[in-house]
């Protein structure tokens, strides 16, 4: 039997309701999870180190995660007293960087444990007592020479985050170097002669930093001061060297020409050209 022509099919409308899927499907609480139990084991060690260390240690964690600068003080470090300074632990007002090797540098907290070669806590407290004892000796060893007696006064000494800092710095009457070049004078010679042998006595890593004035150089000269400072910083080493003291001992040599005057107020200050040798709280590896 045929279907009659004009008859239209019915139209069924299907009404589908989709459902969220479960939560258990998702990984948002693993995320979470995660970071509540990384939350309690910092929690838990920051308890574990309250408890298990000092209260210079814990401030030199303070220190590391919020370093605080060096407070400056009104006088440069080493213009009067027993060292040349009010004090050898005080603060200078050299305009050194944070990075730097200069006194102004950031707080810098030693390993709590110390490590096999670093000195920190009690040992550090004696080391500081020993670099006093050095800085003493070897202020009177310069003034028990005749000659050298009057360049006692060269000799500028500074406890800063790096270690013991020794400053010898020309003035209108010495020049350690012959002018214009790295080449040692004869007073020079004797006087880094002198604050060798001290330093051939102890262990502690050597930093060497060279200093210039601003002098101008002419453009045929070949040269410039930063040459030159880094030049002055590679002879102390090399005559330190000769002198007695281990190439192991050197940690870093480096000069940064005119760019940190010991006087401020005039770069071509014969003062501003130095060399500064510190003794670092790090024993030498050797």
């Amino acid at each position: 039997m045929s279907a009659r022509p004009n008859m239209q099919r019915p139209i069924i409308v299907k009404k589908v309701i989709q459902e969220a899927h479960g939560g258990h499907h998702g990984g948002a609480w693993k995320v979470a999870y995660a970071d509540f139990v990384t939350a309690m084991m910092a929690f838990f060690l920051l308890m574990w180190l309250l408890g298990a260390t000092t209260e210079k240690q814990r401030k030199a964690l303070a220190d590391y995660f919020a370093p605080t600068i060096v407070q400056s003080k009104t006088d440069t470090a080493g213009s009067t007293g027993l060292f040349g300074g009010d004090s050898l632990v005080a603060a200078d007002r050299y305009p050194h960087g944070a990075a730097q090797t200069g006194t102004r540098s950031m707080t810098i907290p030693r390993d709590a444990t110390g490590g096999p070669r670093e000195a920190s806590g009690r040992e550090r407290d004696a080391q500081s007592k020993r670099f006093q004892l050095l800085a003493q000796a070897m202020r009177e060893r310069v003034q028990s020479k005749g000659e050298l007696k009057r360049l006692a006064k060269n000799l500028r000494f500074s406890e800063t985050a790096e270690g013991l800092r020794i400053d010898i710095i020309d003035d209108a009457d010495f020049s350690m170097f012959v002018m214009g070049t790295s080449q040692l004078t004869p007073a020079g010679a004797r006087l880094f002669g002198e604050v060798a042998k001290p330093i051939a006595e102890v262990s502690n890593q050597l930093m060497i930093r060279g200093h210039t004035d601003a002098a101008p150089w002419s453009a045929k000269s070949g040269t410039n001061n930063w040459r030159l400072s880094v030049d002055r910083a590679e002879v102390t080493r090399h005559y330190f060297e000769f002198r007695g003291i281990d190439r192991n001992r050197f940690a870093r040599i480096e000069g940064v020409a005119d760019r940190e005057p010991y006087i401020l107020s005039d770069r071509f200050d014969p003062r501003n050209r130095r060399i500064s040798i510190t003794l670092g709280w790090r024993l030498s590896d050797n």
